[in-house]
């Protein structure tokens, strides 16, 4: 599998178009199944941290007091990042920060974004959630640290992302699974999986 960046935001609310801002971010860059690289920093957005966030993830108003402009660090993100493909789970809220903080930097946006969280719906309907720390718990896969904490989360999202292809290539027979497939399949309807399924196992036997 060519080279993939898994990336991961902590923020101070859900949506940027309400004004809410990134304060953490981490990305780890995937080749194959083996990190060959990670990237993770605080961001000081200038914005004040609600209290239920410093609840939920430890990132507290002081920490950030310290930590390097927001600015700085998207810079720095986007050229750890390149041009490797990106892949988050539940990557709309990701790729919605992303975009965010490249646009207040002047920075172009071209990545796409794969979704753990849609393909994993496709493959594991019989998950109990399809929450990140329950499918990592549901596959047996090693927990990286504090749920809400970007490292972390992007570490177990990086491990499921190399179980999906792994389930791929044993139990649908999907040898060739890439960046490019991932976002196909998560475009699939259900009731068209099956179908999608077998198209793509007699393509990759040819």
């Amino acid at each position: 599998m060519p080279l993939v960046a898994v990336i991961d935001f902590e923020t101070t609310g859900l949506s940027p178009t309400r004004g809410d801002r990134a304060i953490e971010i981490a990305v780890v860059l995937l080749e194959g199944k083996r990190v060959v690289d990670r990237f993770q920093s605080l961001m000081n957005a200038s914005q004040r941290i609600p209290a239920f966030i410093e609840a939920l993830t430890g990132i507290t108003n002081n920490m950030l007091i310290s930590a390097p402009q927001a600015d700085s660090v998207m810079r720095d993100a986007s050229r750890f990042v390149g041009s490797a493909p990106l892949v988050a789970h539940n990557a709309a809220f990701d790729r919605a920060f992303w975009n965010a903080e490249l646009i207040r930097v002047g920075l172009e946006i071209s990545h796409m974004f794969a979704c753990t969280m849609l393909v994993s719906r496709r493959l594991y309907p019989q998950a109990p959630s399809h929450k990140l720390g329950a499918l990592v718990d549901y596959h047996g896969l090693p927990r990286a640290g504090r749920a809400h904490r970007a490292l972390a989360d992007a570490e177990m999202a990086a491990t499921l992302l190399c179980q999906i292809f792994d389930d791929l290539r044993n139990y649908y027979h999907i040898d060739h699974a890439n960046h490019a497939l991932l976002m196909a399949l998560q475009r699939c309807s259900k009731p068209l999986l099956r179908v999608w399924m077998a198209k793509h196992a007699s393509i990759a036997c040819q």
